[in-house]
């Protein structure tokens, strides 16, 4: 099943971001982390028959499971899923705030993956 390969994949690249941030490299760390938060948002997704081939689907997909749970979070957290992205093309932002922002995608995934089990 597609949908639990993008779950799945979500975990492991948290794991990899939590690793590449432990070994420095600050940029494939903010990547990962961004990329964590996409494929649990394209497991959830895919699962409800929901297009999810872009950076705008994926940010429609999270304002349907805004509206559907009521829990605003979701799409502050996919916010700093964003940011980590643009970090690993400009850069600018520290380590601290990269760790900052991992924790904040450990959660993202926490508040996701219950949301796999029922259809929206």
């Amino acid at each position: 099943m597609q949908s639990q390969t993008y779950q799945d994949s979500g975990r492991q690249l948290l794991t990899q971001a939590n690793r590449e941030l432990f070994a420095g490299d600050v940029r494939q760390a903010s990547e990962k982390g961004w990329g964590a938060a996409a494929q649990m948002v394209k497991a959830i997704a895919e699962n409800r028959g929901w297009p999810h081939n872009s950076h705008f689907l994926l940010r429609q997909a999270v304002a349907r499971l805004v509206e559907e749970t009521g829990d605003q979070e979701i799409f502050n957290l996919f916010g700093v899923a964003s940011s980590l992205h643009v970090n690993f093309y400009e850069n600018w932002s520290p380590a601290e705030e990269i760790r900052a922002g991992l924790q904040d995608m450990e959660r993202f995934l926490d508040k996701l993956e219950p949301l796999l089990e029922r259809q929206g």
